[in-house]
């Protein structure tokens, strides 16, 4: 028989207020996703971009599995796996295979600003599906941070044009966008780490197209590489996705996509810190701009209690 925890009863996982738990869900999740940057910087010294996602996935799905032996973990219903293997497709097959090939041709900062663009399809699209409204203050706040990214990603004299790279990078927004909207009724019925183990497993095996060839490029392989792709897989991976799912459980779309926006800015602090990377004070307006921005849509933006 399929059992389906309820960690958390519903009600009060749709938390209007930022308490411990859910400040700790954010803080780790913007924190490693950050760090996640530079951990890719370090992988591609060694591997190919879809063996950088492929390793490290595996690497998420091995953690998971194992915790999901440990506790027993139980099945999703046959009913909601459709939806599960869609959004494990397209929250990190697609989006990294779109990705990569993207930033494959298009310089780092564009492709940045076209991924930041995806709270604001959460917000289009969790008014769509889930009559989620912001106030214009809140557009306003996204838009806030939205030039924050622009500042801390865009060089001057770097143009965007609508290339076929381009539009990969823009499918990639839009695949993150759908991923973490089309979550919300899963987590109703799923515990946060319940339904990141079953996407991630549904993500990874279609990565697994990618295998060929791999354990060739893991035996020449730096031990640095190898260890920064693990690294992603185990705290970028399993933990910050199991912790997004735990916002999303707690608190509306439309205002936990605004947070998504300080992932740039705590890989500018992360890659100072790891890489030695002195940020410019480009860098530090637009994460300043960023921060003002999300605090805006989180304490001016709700058009109505949550």
């Amino acid at each position: 028989m399929v059992k389906q925890n309820l960690a958390i009863p519903v009600r009060k996982r749709m938390a209007s207020s930022l308490d411990g738990p859910l400040l700790a869900a954010l803080l780790i999740t913007v924190t490693f996703w950050g760090s996640a940057f530079a951990g890719i910087r370090a992988g591609l010294r060694s591997y190919s971009p879809e063996s950088v996602a492929l390793l490290r996935y595996l690497t998420a799905s091995l953690v998971l599995a194992g915790y999901a032996v440990v506790t027993r973990m139980s099945l999703p219903a046959w009913k909601d796996v459709p939806r599960i293997v869609l959004t494990g497709f397209l929250g990190f097959s697609f989006y990294n295979v779109v990705l990569n090939a993207g930033e494959l041709q298009i310089e780092a900062g564009p492709a940045s600003l076209i991924v930041a663009s995806a709270p604001i399809y959460v917000a289009l699209m969790a008014g769509i599906f889930y009559k989620e409204r912001l106030r214009w203050v809140g557009w306003i706040g996204i838009l806030v941070s939205f030039i924050g990214v622009a500042v801390i990603s865009v060089e001057p004299g770097q143009n965007i044009h609508l290339t076929q790279a381009a539009l990969l990078v823009l499918a990639a927004a839009i695949s993150q966008s759908i991923y973490t909207v089309a979550q919300k009724p899963l987590l109703r019925r799923y515990t946060p780490l319940q339904f990141a183990s079953y996407a991630i497993w549904a993500g990874t095996f279609f990565l697994l197209f990618f295998s060929p060839g791999l354990l060739a490029q893991v035996r020449q392989a730096s031990l640095e590489s190898t260890l920064a792709v693990i690294y992603m897989g185990i705290f970028p991976g399993a933990i910050g996705y199991a912790c997004w799912s735990v916002v999303l459980a707690r608190m509306p779309a439309s205002r936990a996509g605004s947070f998504l926006y300080l992932v740039p800015a705590a890989a500018i602090v992360i890659a100072w810190l790891w890489l030695g990377e002195v940020p410019s004070w480009k860098a530090v307006l637009g994460g300043v701009l960023v921060l003002l921005g999300v605090i805006v849509v989180n304490v001016r933006g709700r058009s109505a209690p949550d």
